[in-house]
């Protein structure tokens, strides 16, 4: 039996400006998974689909192995998700915002949500126009956490907090996942968050699947070279995934099995954030716009 508790198979929508193509990636129980992309490669909207929030064209969804579309309602009572870019209503304060919420799920857990108020220093008293941005995250993901969902997807849950509380909500997340299993799918931008918690990865790029494994392995599939600008580099640059050259020195990304080693140039694993800038820019030597 599989051990997944979230797979998406061949996930399309189509727009008239952009199309998401063939997503499929799974999420095991208990596990942590960083969804990246640059803005507008389709995260959202792959989010969204997923939820029936829009309607994909094609594509299907498994819950616990089960159709989420044939079983709607019961699978929103085990999975949490929390979009950004989504506001609430300014002149309403949290306290109803939270009593028309917790009617909706047959295990809110008043005591878990004070908790996490406490815990996020919020005052549900307040409305939502004195919220800051961060204040306004916070209290999406106390609202998210507060029915013992057992799968979370969150959309930039860590955008706008300061680090402190970045490090905070990484240790939840890493506390439900191995503590209580619960399965976590989130998008970021702030790779050095997935670097600390995150167990696999999936990478998406205008729409269409780059990789989903685990980290590790995601990493060790490229490696950096750096070195003198020089014929050198000429005879492998068509073979690099891109390429950067500032003061005649060459920095350039490669799939490791695509690279067989230049005299004069050094390699070195990259980290998330290398290794997204390279995918995305396009090659090379054009001038920074100013």
């Amino acid at each position: 039996m599989s051990n997944n508790s979230l797979e998406i198979k061949n996930l399309c929508k189509t727009y008239p400006s952009f199309t998401l193509s063939d997503i499929s990636f799974s999420l095991k129980e208990g596990e942590i998974m960083g969804f990246v992309g640059r803005n507008g490669a389709g995260k959202t909207t792959t989010i969204k689909s997923m939820f029936n929030l829009v309607h994909p064209d094609s594509g299907e969804v498994l819950v616990h192995g089960s159709s989420f579309l044939e079983n709607e309602l019961e699978n929103k009572q085990i999975m949490s998700v929390l979009l950004g870019g989504i506001d609430y209503y300014p002149k309403t304060k949290l306290k109803t915002l939270t009593d028309v919420t917790k009617r909706f799920y047959k295990n809110w857990d008043d005591r878990r949500y004070r908790e996490f108020l406490s815990k996020f220093a919020l005052d549900e008293n307040k409305r939502v126009s004195e919220l800051s941005a961060g204040m306004k995250v916070k209290y999406g993901l106390a609202v998210a956490l507060s029915h013992h969902a057992d799968i979370l997807v969150l959309d930039e849950p860590t955008s706008g907090l300061d680090p402190v509380l970045r490090n905070e909500i990484l240790e939840i997340f890493e506390f439900l996942a191995d503590k209580e299993k619960v399965s976590i799918l989130f998008s970021t931008h702030i790779t050095s968050d997935l670097e600390k918690c995150a167990d696999t990865i999936t990478y998406i790029q205008k729409g269409r699947l780059i990789s989903s494994k685990p980290l590790e392995e995601f990493k060790n599939d490229y490696l950096v070279i750096e070195g003198n600008n020089s014929s050198e580099f000429e005879k492998i640059k068509d073979k690099a995934i891109s390429y950067h050259i500032r003061r005649n020195k060459v920095e350039a990304l490669f799939k490791k099995d695509q690279y067989k080693g230049l005299e004069g140039f050094e390699t070195k694993e990259p980290d998330l954030d290398t290794i997204m800038v390279y995918l995305e820019r396009n090659n090379e030597n054009e001038e920074p716009v100013i």
